[in-house]
């Protein structure tokens, strides 16, 4: 069906997949949305300031439409998210264990997690090595469960599709990346043109987190860099289905929340919060659905997502947040 998971994926669920179908089941969704939900926790405490508790539940409730149905699905996206979250923050930090860590869960999770583990590698070089050791760990793990040739030909599936990228929405997997708009309105991209957009794309998110690393303060930098780099991992990722845009969904809405508690509930606010909030509920039956999928998600993400990005770009260090800001609203 083009979804592509490592094969170590397999020792990480199949322990809970033995439990059952209801013990397995919420356990499984217990990790991820645990994992994600003490990632934003950690991210509010970075943040500081009054108002903690407004802060991450004004941020949950705006990004809970958008990742209903992975939350509700079980997707391994949840767990990717917090664990890619905290890998940003550990990395920023500089804790080696943690990033290691971090690292090999999200491979783990999901293979996408490699633009995540490339950009903190050029963010803290010095990282590098940890890194790398969490992929070849992850990469080795499958091989104490299972014999060889059947892990080798588990992994010669696995890099034939990681490979493989596709534009047409007719097949079983609909892309829902930025190519999803054009081919519904009927103006198709080739591949080879998306891949240099993807790759134009990438190199300009690789400037842009580097930027924001030195622009801001430690107490904002994690949560800019990670809706930059989720951004980036939805909109422009050709493995893309709607339910992955959870994954850019709760550090929005947290941005909103932050945007919110800093200017007040001004127009800007409420516009993002709304835009973010509704485009969830474009699923809620049937006909919205089809009406909207896959193009709304793709466009209403790369417009928050530009709007808040441009908004953290503005807060170097002289206008970082206050410790002390008090919410409005």
């Amino acid at each position: 069906m083009g979804y592509l998971y490592a094969p170590a994926f397999a020792v990480l669920y199949v322990p809970l997949l033995k439990l059952g179908p209801y013990l397995g089941n919420i356990l499984w969704h217990m990790l991820g949305f645990s994992v994600l939900t003490f990632a934003a926790m950690r991210q509010v405490r970075k943040l500081g300031g009054q108002e903690q508790t407004w802060l991450l539940s004004l941020g949950l409730f705006l990004a809970l439409p958008v990742a209903l149905a992975a939350l509700r699905n079980g997707q391994a996206t949840i767990l990717l998210t917090g664990a890619c979250w905290f890998l940003t923050l550990s990395t920023l930090e500089g804790r080696r264990a943690e990033s290691f860590f971090w690292a090999m869960l999200a491979i783990i999770a999901k293979p996408t997690a490699i633009i995540m583990l490339l950009l903190t590698g050029a963010l803290r070089p010095r990282l590098i090595p940890v890194l790398v050791l969490a992929v070849l760990v992850a990469l080795a793990m499958p091989y104490g469960f299972a014999s060889s040739d059947y892990v080798n030909a588990q992994y010669h599936d696995f890099f034939r599709l990681l490979t493989s990228m596709t534009v047409d929405p007719t097949g079983p997997f609909v892309p829902a990346d930025f190519t999803a708009p054009f081919m519904r309105f009927g103006i198709p991209i080739s591949e080879f043109d998306a891949t240099i957009v993807r790759v134009v794309a990438g190199l300009l998110t690789l400037w842009l987190v580097l930027q924001l690393d030195r622009r801001l303060e430690a107490n904002i930098s994690g949560l800019a860099i990670f809706l930059a780099a989720a951004f980036y991992m939805c909109v422009f990722n050709p493995r893309v289905e709607q339910n992955t845009y959870a994954m850019v969904a709760v550090p929005a809405g947290l941005s909103i929340a932050l945007l919110w508690r800093e200017k007040g509930a001004g127009a800007m606010c409420w516009f993002l919060a709304a835009f973010l909030f509704v485009t969830g509920l474009t699923s809620a039956n049937l006909q919205l659905h089809d009406l909207f999928h896959p193009w709304l998600r793709p466009i209403s993400i790369t417009i928050i997502g530009c709007v808040l990005v441009g908004w953290f770009w503005t807060q170097d260090r002289q206008k970082a947040p206050a410790a002390g800001a008090v919410a409005h609203g």
